[in-house]
């Protein structure tokens, strides 16, 4: 783009030529002038607007504030409410956790954990009627109150859930299953009794149980298979530890399928019915020892009607089809 300048003190006319980066930085220069004062006036607006009382930049700066103070209640307010709901789950847990805590003490007799008392002032109380929220900082108290009181109750059950589990343990040792699944009750109990052999009266150290050859004997409780031989008396006769002091005999059998050394469960087959050794026909003499004393056996075999797992049954029943 050209300009001619004319002027009455010049002789010829002047030409001027204007290129387009003449404009761009004419404008440029001009826009940031605009920016520049702007933003002066509004610093300089702003820092004395509170000595120049103008009403104007009084309301722009009083609703910004109003805005900010609000945004920042509203934030609170639903972090205080999240609060409150997780406080509220916190007690529900804790009110479950001491029911389950106080019917697992009736079983397993340890008390549970006694909950602080307060020492401060007197007890009181009385119906809340207010519908103005916890502080924050109450709220806060009231979680970690709670939080103690939860890892204290869940210590609690650990103890009660390794007794349980110890119990479990020492009741799978003690031999509550009926050896013989099935069977009647017995042809001869435990004590004094008629030889039926030679007519004379005899001590029985066990119960007989009467089945056919080749019923499955299955382990009253699980041990270690110490014994597992022919007797003069017994017959083939199978012997588990199960520690404590306390095993087991099984004689007269037709046939063994365990060893000496044989880690054996509750219920597992050991052995099939039959008339070896010293017997009249075909049964299983069980005997329950204790520092190899002879007890009876039946106070042991009626624990299985109390104590014995479903499951265990089942094991028994599935033996005794093998």
């Amino acid at each position: 783009m050209q300009i001619i300048l004319v002027s009455n003190r010049l002789t010829t006319a002047r030409t001027i030529t204007i290129h387009p980066w003449h404009l761009a930085g004419a404008l440029f220069a001009f826009t940031l002038l605009v920016f520049s004062l702007a933003s002066a006036f509004s610093f300089i607006t702003l820092k004395h607007a509170s000595e120049w009382k103008l009403p104007f930049i009084d309301e722009l700066v009083t609703t910004a504030r109003n805005e900010e103070i609000a945004r920042s209640e509203q934030f609170v307010r639903e972090n205080i409410n999240s609060m409150a709901i997780k406080l509220g789950q916190m007690q529900a847990q804790l009110i479950q956790l001491d029911t389950l805590g106080s019917r697992l003490a009736k079983f397993t007799g340890i008390k549970p954990p006694e909950q602080p008392v307060s020492t401060g002032s007197p007890g009181r109380g009385g119906p809340l009627i207010n519908d103005n929220p916890l502080a924050a900082a109450d709220l806060e108290a009231q979680m970690k109150h709670f939080s103690d009181l939860l890892s204290q109750q869940d210590d609690y059950l650990g103890v009660i859930e390794s007794e349980l589990l110890l119990d479990q343990a020492s009741l799978s040792l003690v031999p509550s299953t009926l050896p013989v699944v099935g069977s009647a009750w017995n042809a001869s109990g435990f004590g004094w009794r008629i030889d039926p052999f030679d007519g004379s009266r005899a001590m029985h150290e066990g119960v007989d149980f009467v089945a056919e050859v080749g019923t499955p004997i299955i382990a009253a409780a699980a041990g270690v298979v110490t014994t597992a031989a022919f007797h003069p008396q017994y017959g083939n006769m199978v012997e588990i530890d199960h520690g404590r002091d306390l095993s087991t005999r099984y004689a007269h059998a037709s046939k063994l399928v365990v060893k000496q050394g044989t880690v054996v469960r509750r219920g597992q087959k050991i052995a099939e019915v039959g008339s070896s050794g010293r017997s009249t026909g075909p049964h299983l003499h069980f005997e329950v020892r204790v520092k190899d004393v002879a007890q009876n056996p039946k106070r042991f075999l009626e624990l299985a009607r109390s104590i014995q797992p479903a499951g265990q049954k089942q094991a028994s029943a599935a033996a005794s089809q093998r």
